[in-house]
């Protein structure tokens, strides 16, 4: 097995010591371990995408978008197209979907969410193993909607943890955040 792969089962290692009660990681580490290209979309049965939990300086908003496609709101990532450093997949996706700068990934693994993608036009129904990364804004908050979103929105992060009407994973990532920052 080769260094990145190893190295981030060590970190799916790590993040399941810390969140014992998510046992769906263990699907990412056998991923990892048996796909033959498992950060390739290719891969057709499933494959690795990485997002930034991206957050305010002042550790106090994440910064959302509604996903043109999904007509969801979502936080920015996508996929890793064969490369296997997921967290550089999440700070450039971060700064392709909002046009910030001067961002700075969190070294370890925030969130895990594995998710079905339903089909669509030749591309069949798969799985995404979603890494996610904290990012923190350290320069402007100014940001730039691209062509992959509707809106973008600065929220507090107490009013995503409690918004019923989004992702579960969303709300989830807002209270694991909350309980680490207070």
């Amino acid at each position: 097995m080769d260094a990145a792969r190893q190295c981030l089962i060590e970190a799916l290692d790590r993040y399941a010591a810390r969140w014992p009660e998510e046992g769906e990681v263990r699907h990412f580490a056998a991923w990892v371990r048996d796909q033959v290209q498992p950060f390739h979309r290719e891969t057709l049965e499933g494959h690795f995408t990485a997002s930034a939990w991206l957050v305010s300086a002042d550790g106090e908003r994440a910064l959302l978008m509604l996903h043109r496609k999904l007509g969801r709101w979502l936080q920015p990532g996508g996929h890793a197209d064969g490369e296997p450093d997921l967290p550089d997949v999440a700070l450039r996706e971060a700064e392709e979907e909002t046009g910030l700068r001067k961002l700075e990934v969190l070294p370890e693994i925030f969130d895990v969410d594995r998710h079905i993608i339903p089909a669509r036009g030749q591309e069949p129904e798969h799985w995404h193993y979603d890494v996610r990364y904290a990012v923190i804004a350290r320069g402007s908050e100014d940001f730039i909607v691209n062509e992959e979103s509707l809106e973008l929105d600065w929220r507090a992060i107490t009013d995503i943890a409690a918004d019923a009407t989004l992702e579960g994973s969303l709300r989830r990532m807002a209270t694991k955040w909350l309980r680490r920052s207070h």
